[in-house]
């Protein structure tokens, strides 16, 4: 049960969720210098599912409250190489500025 008291789909009910799930116990987006080399590889259907997961949340973004983006964009960064986690959070942060008042279309 969810904190206001619907049902919540069991993850092995639902596919979207069990892709996530063992994209995230493989490492997800982040990837150390020793799994540099072991890098995990997405389906074509896991690509597309975070593509359009990311496209949604970019047209929500406006809409979102503070608190909610400040940890998306801190996850997100934190995903990334840490090499190059000044650079990833400037062109986060860039895109997010560039794109504040469009809305993307299908990706």
């Amino acid at each position: 049960m969810s904190n206001d008291g619907k049902s919540i789909t069991s993850q092995s009910d639902n596919p979207l969720a069990r892709a996530l799930a063992r994209w995230e116990n493989e490492g997800g987006a982040s990837v150390s210098a020793e799994q540099d080399d072991e890098r995990v590889v997405l389906s074509q259907a896991e690509q597309r599912i975070l593509q359009c997961l990311g496209a949604a949340v970019i047209a929500q973004w406006a809409e979102l409250p503070t608190d909610v983006k400040k940890a998306l964009f801190e996850h997100a960064v934190s995903s990334g190489d840490p090499r190059h986690s000044v650079d990833l959070r400037e062109q986060i942060a860039r895109f997010l500025h560039n794109h504040k008042s469009e809305t993307l279309g299908p990706v």
